[in-house]
């Protein structure tokens, strides 16, 4: 079974060619482009250097396969791509999606810290208050048990 997919996988190899030279051309200069942004988007403090890293390796990513065609066209035949530049923007939708669950997972923590901030601050402007008056403002838990108290 395994040799018959390997068999079929061969096949639709012979059929791929490798990127034009136009492509490689926009793919190498966007590649290019992509790294002269990133820098100059972490020098004006746009972008933090822990995520430059990602946008980097992207760009060098792009250039590799847009130099080296023979990787290209392993990768196609591997993923079984009707042609080359079929195989880029499935790299491309890979790599936005990998992208898009890593901000996801950065909002839920960030989600999380906001609400636990604003429940620190509440109780620390209820403290204030409370020391502000003297001491005579009773907290919320004080209240609570006065009041459970006073139905009993």
């Amino acid at each position: 079974m395994i040799a018959a997919l390997w068999q079929a996988w061969s096949s639709v190899s012979t059929e791929l060619e490798p990127l034009p030279d136009r492509q490689r051309a926009v793919a190498l200069v966007l590649a290019g482009g992509l790294v002269a942004l990133t820098f100059e988007l972490v020098r004006r403090r746009k972008l933090r250097e822990e995520y430059s890293w990602v946008w980097v390796a992207t760009a060098l990513v792009l250039a590799a396969l847009a130099l080296q065609q023979d990787l290209l066209l392993t990768i196609s035949r591997w993923i079984g791509s009707a042609n080359v530049v079929s195989t880029l923007f499935f790299g491309g939708f890979l790599f936005v999606l990998a992208l898009l669950l890593q901000v996801s997972v950065r909002l839920s923590r960030l989600t999380h810290r906001h609400r636990t901030l604003g429940q620190r601050m509440a109780l620390l402007e209820e403290e204030l208050a409370r020391l502000r008056d003297g001491g005579t403002r009773r907290t919320p838990s004080e209240q609570r048990d006065d009041d459970q108290g006073e139905v009993a």
